[in-house]
Parts: structure tokens; sequence; C-alpha cells
């Protein structure tokens, strides 16, 4: 979705010539796949944060369009999200070996300061967390909607697809939130750290199958998202919110099973990541058939669709500095925040444990079935530390006591395996080892907040925001 479009209005025959090209472009691929003709290079990782403009109060600041300006005289890697109060921060990708972490955090630590030093100009700041406790739902309309003719087209769109009914959203936590709203932005107010990891196309399969079991215990120790609207809902909201945001019908696949248009899937990939490609042709309607003046060898239609769909685990098609294809695995679970080196420290545990889980011996997939996979992932979404599950060969488990002696111990490995600078791997799985000691990530820290000083949503963002702003890890804040 950040590929802009000459036009937010399409006739019949876009949507026609739309589908044509994307059709090829998706035999193209298969092609691809089939003459191993995408690289067989890897292990390459870089992220994205969604971030909040906020002001002094922490509630929502709608001034990305100006804020934008100053970051790009500066050169930043910064670009709009869907709400003007919103922005995303991009780093650019590295091999994972060395001391890639340090340097990661290097980065993000340097763009987050630059970032937040611009906003001051405009008497703005920053906040990275999954949901913003003070946005409301009247914040949350087309007035605040960023300018950009792609954000609007997708509005459009699927509100076409839902021949104009409102889009419901029921979401059953601690307490319980039902409301309907006219448009998709919603969406804006769920924001995340996307984790990219680029592999060899011909490993891409056992990690992307990994990746999808591994999205239990990634959201369960990150969560950072327990209030909307001022309800206390599940530990990640973001996961349902984000769900029920850009709801369209329910998707059947020729080989059957039920997903959205926002979904964990309907079943591992069985021999290519193709599949997804072929899925999205077959099974989910174009919903901006932009006219892309390029030939079928940059699949620029392919992969403008694949942006409309969003899986928590995503295959993505990109190209190197040589024009090779390259595949890569989008992880969309964990939420922003609380600090940089949670973030990062989230990266070192993703990073290893897929790394240890794509290579054991036996296929994780062939131990844990898809369904399965998918109920532990909304139970971690919705107890977060406090889960249940139902793990390898149908064990059952705690989140904290798979986290602390599978999870971690496979993340070490890992990153040993990748060659991992060892003291970076140690600091950064410290980081997660002492959040599950204390049992405490964002959304824990938030209700022991409203726990002790009263349901405030604007008391609670601003001590959120400036423990942030401290940078110490989550499991060392104050209450």
């Amino acid at each position: 979705m950040g590929q802009e479009i000459g036009s937010s209005q399409f006739r019949p025959e876009d949507f026609q010539r739309f589908q044509d090209r994307l059709r090829q472009e998706t035999t193209l691929l298969g092609e691809w796949f089939a003459q191993r003709v995408l690289s067989d290079h890897g292990k390459m990782g870089g992220f994205e944060l969604e971030v909040w403009l906020v002001d002094e109060h922490s509630r929502p600041k709608a001034v990305n369009d100006a804020y934008l300006t100053l970051t790009e005289a500066r050169n930043l890697p910064v670009v709009p999200e869907l709400a003007r109060f919103n922005v995303e921060l991009n780093s650019e990708p590295r091999l994972l070996q060395g001391d890639v972490l340090s340097r990661m955090r290097f980065e993000l630590d340097s763009t987050w300061r630059q970032c937040c030093e611009l906003g001051r100009q405009i008497d703005t700041s920053l906040m990275m967390i999954g949901i913003l406790p003070t946005v409301k739902d009247s914040e949350l309309t087309l007035a605040n909607i960023s300018n950009a003719k792609r954000f609007l087209a997708l509005n459009d769109q699927v509100l076409r697809l839902r021949n104009g009914r409102p889009l419901e959203i029921e979401i059953d936590g601690r307490e319980t939130l039902r409301t309907q709203h006219g448009d998709v932005m919603l969406e804006s107010a769920a924001t995340s750290f996307q984790l990219h990891v680029q592999v060899a196309v011909s490993q891409v399969l056992r990690y992307y199958n990994a990746a999808h079991v591994l999205s239990a215990p990634m959201v369960g120790i990150s969560a950072n998202s327990p209030y909307l609207f001022g309800r206390d809902l599940w530990d990640e909201t973001r996961i349902p919110l984000f769900e029920q945001a850009v709801a369209m019908e329910d998707i059947y696949g020729r080989e059957g099973g039920r997903a959205g248009r926002v979904t964990f899937g309907a079943r591992y990939i069985e021999s290519s990541v193709h599949e997804c490609f072929l899925r999205n042709l077959d099974c989910y309607p174009v919903l901006l058939p932009a006219h892309l003046d390029a030939p079928p060898e940059e699949l620029a239609h392919l992969r403008l669709h694949n942006g409309t769909i969003w899986r928590w685990n995503r295959p993505l098609i990109g190209f190197d500095a040589k024009g090779t294809p390259h595949v890569r695995i989008e992880h969309r679970v964990v939420p922003a925040g609380p600090t940089v080196i949670d973030a990062v420290a989230n990266a070192a545990l993703f990073f290893g444990a897929l790394e240890s889980m794509a290579h054991s011996d036996i296929p994780v997939e062939r131990r844990l079935g898809f369904e399965q996979a998918r109920a532990n992932f909304y139970a971690a979404a919705k107890h977060g530390l406090r889960a249940e599950l139902v793990w390898l060969d149908d064990k059952r488990v705690s989140i904290l006591e798979l986290l602390e002696h599978e999870i971690l111990p496979m993340a070490r490995q890992g990153l040993q395996s990748l060659d991992v600078n060892e003291a970076d791997a140690d600091d950064f799985l410290g980081v997660i080892e002492a959040r599950i000691q204390t049992r405490c990530n964002g959304a824990a820290w938030q209700r022991q907040y409203v726990a002790r000083h009263g349901a405030n949503m604007e008391q609670l963002a601003c001590a959120y925001h400036q423990r942030q702003q401290q940078g110490q890890p989550v499991h060392e804040w104050s209450v």
C-alpha cells in the first residue's frame, strides 16, 4: 500500500485490464518459482515502525503533511500512513549476522531521535504504541485521512464491496465494545512494528509456515494494545480491530478454508509460496485497479494487489539492486513500542526463533495443525502473557513456560547459527527474558498503571509517553 496511484476513480474496464495483467504476472511468478529464478541468497532482515503524532496531552495530532515536509528535507526514511496523525519509519535491510542487532538499534534510535526533534518544530511529539489510549472514535474519520489518492481509493472500494454497509466492530475482552463505522479509518488506530526477513527461495516454505507457528508467542510477549475508546479489551486489541476495520465478505478459496482481507490465513503452504499469490488472484477482488505502466517482469500489478491483502504473515516479492527478484516474509503481528530497545528485542526473538524453527528436524507444520496454530494466535492476542496454548505434538502449555523453556532457547540457537554477535544476542534476548520473569509487557504495564491510578486514558498515555522518552525497556518502568 506504499505505492501511490494516479487516480482514485475507476471504471469497469480498469478492473478488467488490471485483472488481466494480474493473471499474467501471477503466471509469470509461478514460472519463476518453478525455474528457480528468484534469489537463493539470504538472510536479510529489516523493519517498519508505525507511529503516532500527538499533542502535549498525548492526543492524536493530524499534522503528518507538515511533518513529512520536515522529514523529506532531512532525507529521513519516513512515509505517510492512512491517518494524518500516523507516519511510518523504515529501515535499511541488513544481513542477519555479526553486529546486526546493535546496528538495527542504532539505526532506529537515530531515526527516532531525529524524528522527535523535527516534531518539536511543529509542537508535535511521536509515540510508538499499538493503540493510542486517547484516540476517539470521532477522530477516526475521513477528515483525518492522509493526502494520498491510494487511501481515498481504498476507502471507496472497501465500501463498494460492502454495498455501502457500515463496518461492524465487535470485540469481547475484559470489557465489550460494539460500534459501527462508516469508513475504513478505524484501521489507523492499529500501529505495528513489522519485521521483514528475506530468505532463499528454496527455503521459504519452511520459514513461512514456521512464522505462522511462531505468531502466537510473538504476539503474546509483545502485546501493547489493551485499551480502545476507554474499554479494556484484548491484550493486543489491534488484532481484532484491524481484521474488522476493513472487513468485506469472507473469502472461500477453491481449496476451501475461510479467510478475510486481514487474515491469519486458511492453511499452511504445501509446495510453494506461489500458492498465496494464486489465492490472491482467485479469491480476492481487486481493490485498486490502477493503470501501471510497467512491463510484466516488474510484477507491479501483483505487488500492488498483494499490498491490499493484509495477512498477518505476508509474502512479498522484491527486487535487489541488480534486478533479481527475491521473496521475503513480512511478520505483522508485533505492535509498535514500547521503546526502541523493546522493539529490537522483539526482532531478535523473531529472527532467532524463526531460524531455529525453520530448520527443525521435523517440520513444525507436521507437529501442529494449522487450525491450532491459528487458535493459539488469537488466544495469545486476547490473553497475552496469561494465555494457555496447545503447542507441538498437542502439548498444553502456558505461554510463559513456552517462551522461557522453548522459544528463548530456540532464539539463542538461531542467532548463534546465523553468526550474530553473542553479546548482542545476550543483551536483546535478556530483555525478553526479563519481560517473562516480571510478566510485564506493554499491555501488562498499561493495566497495572490503570489499576493504581484509575482509567483516565489521557493520564495513562502521558505517563506511558514520559517513560518511553526515557528509553528503558518496559519491564523496568515504574507504575
